[in-house]
Parts: C-alpha cells; structure tokens; sequence
C-alpha cells in the first residue's frame, strides 16, 4: 500500500518515538510511506532523545497570546493540507495516516477532496488536556475541530481502551474505533546489557537501582520517591536514576539537596534513544508512579521489554497491559502510603523482583505488543476500508490481523500478533 503519513509533531520525546517506530514498521512490512510534517521527515541521525522536548514551540506559545497562538495552529491547517495535497498529487496514496494534533483539520479536508480512507491515531483527548493544563482561549472551536475530525475519520486509533470509551461518548460509532496501543521494536532492547553490567557503568556496582525514564513533569510523583529515598524504609545500598530531563528537573534536583541523597540520585539529562536500553537494564525496580488516565505510557513497555519488576498505579488504563503480581505490583493512587509500602516492599524481596521481571518480560510475547504488529493491523484496517468494506468488517479485519494464532507480521502486510490491549471493547 501508498500510505500517506501526517503529523504536525516537533516535539523530540515520547511522541517522536511513535511516530519513529511506526513509519520504520510500515515500511519493514513492504509499504509505501510518504511523510508530511513540520521540517520534513526526520534523518536517521537526527533521532529523538530520551526526555527532550521542541524549546521553541513552547516558547512561541510562552509569548503569544492564547487566542492569537490557538488561532495560528488553525491556520496551520491551511499550510499543512496545500502540502498534503502537493504529495498527494505526486505519490498517489491509498490511504491517509494522520496523528491527531489539536485545531488540525488537514487530513479530513484531503480525506474529503480524495476519497481515500483516513486513519486517525489519537494519543490523548486534547480540548480536555490543554484545558486542564493551561487553559484554551478558543474552547468552542476547539471543541468543534475536535468533534469534526474524530467523527469525521474513517477509523480512530485511541492508544486505550479508557480513550476509546471517551472517543465514542463524543459521538464516534465504536465500529470505527481500533484500540492500538504503544509498542515495543524489540531488536532495539536486544543488544541492553546485563544488570550488573550496567550497574558496573554506572559505578553502582551491588546497588538496588530504582528507574525512571521520559519526559518528567510535576505530577509524575517522583517527589514521592526521592522522599522515600531518603527514609529508614529504602536500603543503603538503594540508588534511584532518572533517564531524561523535563520541567520537574530542577525542582527534584532541588529536594534531593535538601534531603542530603547526594550520589544516591542521579540525574542523565537529555539521552539518544539508543542509549535508553543501557541505562533500563539498570533498574531493578521500573517506576510509573502516576500517570493520566488515558495515556498508553511508552516506558511501561520498554520495563516489560527487559524484564523489570514495575511499580504502577492500579487504574484501568494501566491495567490494560499490566496485571498484578504477574508482571507488575499496582498500588491504589488515591491511598497515601501506598507508593511507598510497595517500594519497601519490593526493595526487601529480591524473589519478587525476579518473579515480577519473568512475567514482564513473557508479557510482550503474551500480548505482541510491537510497533510491528501495530503496523500489521494499520494495514489489515487499511485495506479493508480500500476495498469498500463497511466500518464494521474493518475493525474485524483490524482485530483479524493480530488475532491469537496468526503468527507474526508478514511483508506486506499480513497476519500480525494477538494482543489482549488491541482489542476494542464493545
């Protein structure tokens, strides 16, 4: 297949990762991709680092007014569909992929004029996030942007099953929705290194290591940790690393100070991707200690992919990929204490850990929770939707793809992996 591939994505983290893996998958699976985004497509040297993120977008929004910023992102539009369209002239696809981003209206103006099938990943419902986390000066229409483009896609990939229920209370038919979660490319964890050798690297030789890795903001809770850190309950000889950088930097630095934890929290900045392996073989504990409710949280898989014992708030969209005591231990967020009983707890239990780390790491051949089967069932969906198929016939032919038995992802697009977090609810 011809896919058209747009984002209007600058930043360099998590996000960058997605859209990385899942481009390389489609094209691993014998397909066409054509990108159209903000500079172009990225260069293979110019791949995202670990907990980065794009300075001058935030500050162009930390200077402009809300409306006149907002304003410009619906302009935006305009820009990004004469350039859509200039591809679509040359390359001639059968299908468009779209990551939705707020006030962007491209993909369905090309959708329209084209009559091709769009397919809109969405990672998070955004009126709702940026109104929580900084507010919106044009609510309205950006409540009707994103109404339009949800409803008006031939298919919507939320990461959860949490967004897809939020997805269809906005008026999407659950026919069109396909729950794709975050992956994992398994051969970038292959080459990580031992536990003790990473630990020897990072000069923690015989250390208790508790891990981090992303974009870290305040309400992640790794104040709560670094408090733990410096009480009776945690080890002497416990270390906690946090992988990436992020707006709570400087404020944990700050506490750590304070609490006098000195080399017994560590700090890396800003890592290539492919450094992220070396530092996640480290941990012995994977920490996530809060997270939105909807977020399909890119660490959590590269924990599972090495086989870590992870520590994680017992909430629906976590629950969708982690079980307790099986390849996790959950605790109840809304509990205080209870982060940091589990943390004792697992700290003193080597067994668990070792336990917990054998069901994390079976958990992504369990569930095939890989950018290639992702891609498989973007393709599987595709098709279906080409060939005139209803919406319902290709959410089947979606599920189909990675249906337990069908064995891994072929060249060109067949049978992918079975995946108990892929599957929509009904």
């Amino acid at each position: 297949m011809k896919i058209l591939y747009h984002h209007r994505t600058a930043s360099k983290d998590g996000q960058a990762v997605h859209i990385e893996e899942m481009i390389g998958s489609l094209r691993a699976l014998g397909h066409e991709v054509r990108v159209v985004a903000p500079g172009g497509e990225s260069a293979p040297e110019d791949k995202a680092k670990m907990g980065d993120d794009t300075g001058w977008v935030h500050r162009l929004r930390a200077k402009l007014p809300k409306f006149v910023y907002e304003l410009l992102e619906l302009a935006y539009s305009l820009v990004a569909y004469r350039r859509l369209a200039a591809a679509a002239r040359d390359f001639q696809p059968d299908l468009i992929y779209e990551r939705y981003n707020l006030f962007l209206l491209s993909g369905l103006m090309l959708k329209r004029r084209l009559r091709v099938p769009l397919l809109l990943e969405v990672n998070a419902p955004l009126v709702d996030e940026r109104t929580k986390f900084g507010g919106l000066a044009l609510p309205r229409i950006a409540r009707w942007a994103e109404d339009t483009v949800w409803r008006g896609a031939d298919a919507v990939l939320p990461v959860t099953q949490v967004l897809g229920a939020m997805v269809s209370a906005r008026g999407v038919p659950q026919d069109r929705l396909v729950v794709i979660p975050n992956g994992i490319n398994e051969e970038h964890f292959d080459a990580a290194p031992s536990p003790d050798e990473a630990k020897r690297t990072l000069g923690w030789d015989g250390a208790l290591v508790l891990g981090f890795t992303g974009f870290v903001r305040d309400w992640h809770g790794m104040d709560r940790v670094i408090r733990w850190m410096a009480t009776d309950a945690a080890p002497a000889n416990a270390r906690l690393l946090l992988v990436g950088d992020g707006p709570a930097r400087a404020d944990l630095e700050a506490l750590a100070g304070e609490l006098k934890l000195g080399e017994r929290v560590r700090f890396t900045g800003v890592v290539s991707r492919d450094a992220v392996p070396a530092y996640v073989a480290a941990f012995d504990i994977a920490l996530q200690p809060a997270v939105v409710a909807y977020a399909s949280p890119l660490k959590l898989f590269e924990y599972l992919a090495l086989g870590k014992a992870i520590v994680a708030p017992n909430q629906p969209n976590i629950e969708e990929v982690l079980d307790d005591d099986l390849n996790a231990r959950l605790f109840d967020p809304s509990r205080p204490g209870a982060l940091e009983a589990l943390l004792a707890r697992l700290a003193s239990d080597e067994a668990l850990r070792r336990r917990l780390g054998e069901g994390a790491r079976a958990t992504i051949g369990r569930l095939q929770l890989t950018w290639h089967g992702n891609a498989a069932r973007v393709v599987a969906l595709g098709r279906a939707l080409k060939s005139g198929q209803g919406a319902r016939e290709a959410q089947q032919a979606a599920h189909a793809a990675v249906a337990p038995g069908a064995g891994a992802p072929a060249v060109d697009g067949a049978p992918a992996v079975p995946s108990r977090a892929g599957d929509a609810k009904a």
